[in-house]
C-alpha cells in the first residue's frame, strides 16, 4: 500500500518505520525543515517539506495513488483540516489523530470516521495493566492473526448492529458510549457517535474496512 503521513512526531515516525519494514510505500509530509532533514537519515521513504493542510502540498505525495492518509500533526485543527482535504482528494482511507474531546466531536460531526485519541488508548491500556496484574496478563498487542479495530458510528450506521453485516470472521466486542464501555450483541442498537470495537482475523481486515465504508443496506 501507499501510505502518506502528515506530521512527523514520535508516534508517526514509529508507525512509518514499521510500515516501511513490512514493505509498504511511505511518504511523510512535515512542515519543520529541520525535522525533515533529521528524518532523511533515519527513514527509507519519501519526505516532503511543507504544510499538509494545503491541497497542492498533499498532491505532491500523489493523492491519486494513495491508499491511506494518516493525519498525525501536533494540532487537532490541522489534522481535521488535512483529513477534509484528503476527502476532497478521494483518498480511500483517512485516519485522524485528535487529543481534545471537543475536536473529536467536531471531527465526528464533519463525517470523519477513523478517529484516534492516543491519550485515551494509552489510559485504557495502563488501567488494564494495573487491574490485571494479579490475575490476567494484559497483552500490549493482539497476537498472531488477530486484529482489533474501532470505528465511530455515523448517522447512516446507526441502528441494529446486525444491519452492519460484519464479515463472518469479525465480531463486535463492545462499544464506548458517553465514556462508558458496554458489551454488545447483534440486536443492540448503535447510536451516532458510539465507538465500536471489532475483533477480526487478519485475512478479513480488508473486507471489514470495505463493509464499514458503505452505509448499511435498507
Amino acid at each position: 500500500m501507499r501510505i502518506v503521513f502528515v506530521g512527523a512526531g514520535t508516534t508517526a515516525v514509529a508507525t512509518a518505520r514499521q510500515l516501511i519494514s513490512q514493505g509498504h510505500s511511505v511518504i511523510v509530509i512535515e512542515r519543520d525543515a529541520a525535522r525533515v532533514q533529521e528524518l532523511s537519515g533515519e527513514l527509507d521513504c519519501g519526505l516532503i517539506h511543507g504544510d499538509g493542510t494545503r491541497p497542492d502540498i498533499l498532491r505532491e505525495a500523489d493523492t491519486s495513488a494513495t491508499d491511506v492518509l494518516l493525519c498525525m500533526a501536533d494540532m487537532d485543527q490541522e489534522n481535521i483540516l488535512t483529513s477534509l482535504v484528503g476527502q476532497v482528494e478521494n483518498i480511500p482511507h483517512i485516519i485522524t489523530k485528535v487529543q481534545d474531546p471537543q475536536f473529536e466531536k467536531v471531527a465526528i460531526a464533519l463525517g470523519l470516521e477513523n478517529i484516534v485519541v492516543p491519550s485515551r488508548a494509552m489510559a485504557r491500556h495502563l488501567v488494564d495493566l494495573i487491574e490485571s496484574q494479579d490475575t490476567l496478563e494484559a497483552s500490549p498487542v493482539v497476537k498472531g492473526d488477530a486484529r482489533v479495530f474501532s470505528f465511530i458510528v455515523t448517522p447512516a450506521q446507526a441502528g441494529p448492529l446486525s444491519a452492519l453485516k460484519l464479515p463472518s470472521a469479525a465480531r463486535a466486542v463492545c462499544l464506548y458510549r458517553e465514556g462508558h464501555m458496554e458489551f454488545v450483541d447483534a440486536e443492540d442498537k448503535l447510536r451516532e457517535g458510539d465507538e465500536v470495537v471489532v475483533l477480526t482475523h487478519e485475512a478479513g481486515a480488508a473486507e471489514l474496512h470495505r463493509r464499514l465504508s458503505k452505509a448499511p443496506e435498507a
